[in-house]
């Protein structure tokens, strides 16, 4: 009787202990899967998502607009450096034919000059009162002369009269040469036929001169 007791407890036991084991084995987590799964988590959390569709979208309107700002900049630029050309060439121009502003309005006082000597010279007079007009006419000269040399000055235009200077081919025209006389050196203008000029210390026109040498002797 105690022996059927217990071989029926037995039976009743196993399955419950297989019931039981069963139930464990499912339970335990398998070997690597949830460190897997974790690492391959994690491995893909650390990558940026690719952009979506309205992300590219903005971005290119963006660079677009980007594109708009600085084409518009580039025209305006070119269009400012165009017109400071024009303007610098018309200053250019301007100063090409006013450059001289100042020094014809001094001519002009000296043209005036000259005007009052030839009315002078004209005019007509007893054969007592020529000495008179001769004086006038003198007179009137020497102002003009005064006036011319002062304007010349004024404006930076020297007159070259090398007489006795050594002879140099950026400031001489050599017309001939002459023997050379008593006080007078070899090499050095003898005689100005037409005197030069400098503007600001640059020859405008070089004087005409006669350059004296050594004469040979006669054996």
């Amino acid at each position: 009787m105690a022996a059927r007791c217990l071989w029926a407890a037995r039976g009743r036991v196993r399955p419950l202990l297989a019931a039981r084991a069963a139930s464990d084995g499912r339970a335990r987590p398998l070997p690597f899967s949830t460190a897997t799964q974790r690492t391959a988590g994690e491995d893909c959390g650390s990558e940026d998502p690719p952009p979506t569709e309205r992300a590219l979208k903005l971005r290119a309107v963006k660079l677009e607009k980007e594109v708009q700002d600085l084409t518009v900049r580039y025209q305006r630029a070119v269009a400012d450096g165009e017109n400071i050309r024009r303007r610098t060439q018309r200053c250019v121009e301007d100063a090409k034919i006013f450059g001289i502003q100042s020094f014809c309005k001094d001519l002009v006082e000296v043209a005036d000059l000259l005007e009052k000597t030839a009315g002078c010279a004209s005019e007509e007079a007893e054969p007592g009162d020529q000495k008179l007009v001769l004086e006038k006419i003198f007179r009137a000269l020497s102002l003009l002369e005064a006036k011319l040399k002062s304007v010349f000055a004024k404006h930076g235009l020297e007159k070259m009269t090398p007489l006795g200077a050594q002879y140099d081919p950026h400031e001489h025209e050599l017309i001939c040469h002459v023997p050379a006389g008593a006080g007078v050196q070899p090499g050095t203008v003898a005689l100005v036929r037409q005197d030069g000029y400098k503007l600001h210390g640059r020859t405008i026109r070089l004087a005409r001169v006669e350059v004296a040498v050594e004469s040979q002797r006669r054996l």
